[in-house]
């Protein structure tokens, strides 16, 4: 070869090595669409399998039926979700998404209504809310809601524990809210009387005057919802209930979305979990009161107020937790969502069974 190039015109030599990469451009490229037909034969193969088990099982469950066999349930008319909501998440409105559908999409809710709104169980109330949730029948497939701390159903010896949800909010925002809300409530039920009616004290004057209602220990609320049913989770400013809570969001919820990208949240529901949310975005989007409660007559903080909680430890350790939930949430949305024109949509499913044996 070496000599031939040497015998070999320069043009010729330069015309040899175009020709010689026009033909492994050529090679490769029909390699890489003979990959391209293998994968695609290899998933209607595989579409086929599958299309043959279900059908087997289809046919196998009409025998039994036949033989008199007993119905066996559709595991999605076993399902229980728990949705412990923070006050002031924008959790009302959420759960009345959850009302607005629950008729057409055939589940039932219900309202876990604590005295006082305590947040924390006596130990039988534990073991019947417990065996309430995983035996009552007659209410399933059911939707749980309300100012209820995590509990861990492992503890009590069930086999099939709830789907737990939340929504979580930046702590500041959260006081705010709730500050105001005590004071003047909101346009979801504006003629209810509240405990702090009459208090015309701005968030910003209780921050100034050092106020009770606007202490950095009123910040402590979100970290002890997600961290349980433990005494150390209620004390302010424990660094054991943080990694508790983290814990939990990420091992014990299916999802925990924010309240600032609520939209979000409800999308990725409906197609997790359309036994239930079906129809969620658009009612989310055009529904009359499912979105719509306000605080009544809330004033946004100072940046002096707010910089003032800022500089306690507790509002840290509450906003490292509100920011690990926040990263966790743009996480399972990245690989979930997608935009386009403007308006996000949900990917459709992006795996498929293939090898299934034996074959019969």
């Amino acid at each position: 070869m070496g000599l031939l190039r040497v015998m070999m015109p320069p043009k010729l030599q330069l015309l040899a090595l175009l020709a010689f990469a026009v033909a492994m451009f050529f090679l490769e490229n029909q390699i890489q669409k003979l990959e391209e037909s293998r994968g695609k034969l290899e998933r209607a193969i595989a579409r086929h399998e599958v299309r043959e088990i279900e059908q087997r099982h289809a046919r196998d469950g009409l025998r039994e039926r036949d033989s008199s066999w007993p119905s066996v349930p559709e595991s999605d008319d076993e399902v229980v979700v728990v949705y412990n909501r923070v006050p002031k998440t924008a959790s009302t409105s959420f759960t009345n998404i959850a009302y607005d559908l629950c008729g057409r999409n055939r589940y039932h809710v219900l309202h876990i209504n604590t005295t006082k709104n305590n947040p924390v169980m006596s130990i039988q109330d534990q073991v019947r809310f417990v065996k309430n949730v995983t035996e009552w029948r007659e209410m399933k497939p059911a939707f749980y809601h309300g100012h209820v701390s995590f509990l861990d159903f492992t503890k009590f010896g069930v086999k099939v524990k709830p789907i737990y949800i939340n929504v979580i909010r930046d702590p500041i925002e959260r006081l705010v809210s709730y500050y105001y809300f005590l004071r003047f409530g909101d346009d979801y039920r504006p003629g209810l009387r509240r405990r702090k009616q009459g208090d015309k004290k701005t968030f910003d004057e209780c921050v100034s005057a050092g106020g009770s209602d606007c202490a950095p220990e009123k910040l402590w609320l979100q970290i002890p919802f997600f961290c349980g049913h433990y005494s150390e989770c209620w004390n302010v400013g424990s660094q054991w209930a943080l990694e508790q809570a983290k814990y939990n969001l990420v091992n014990e919820y299916m999802l925990v979305g924010v309240t600032e990208e609520l939209e979000d949240f409800v999308m990725m529901l409906e197609s997790a979990l359309p036994r239930f949310f079906k129809g969620a975005t658009e009612l989310y989007k055009t529904g009359k009161k499912s979105h719509l409660r306000k605080t009544s007559e809330k004033k946004p903080p100072t940046r002096e107020s707010t910089a003032k909680l800022q500089q306690s430890a507790i509002w840290k350790m509450e906003n490292e937790f509100y920011e690990f939930a926040l990263e966790q949430f743009q996480f399972v949305r990245a690989h979930a969502v997608r935009e386009k024109d403007g308006e996000l949509y949900m990917l459709p499913q992006n795996f498929f069974y293939e090898k299934i044996y034996p074959k019969n």
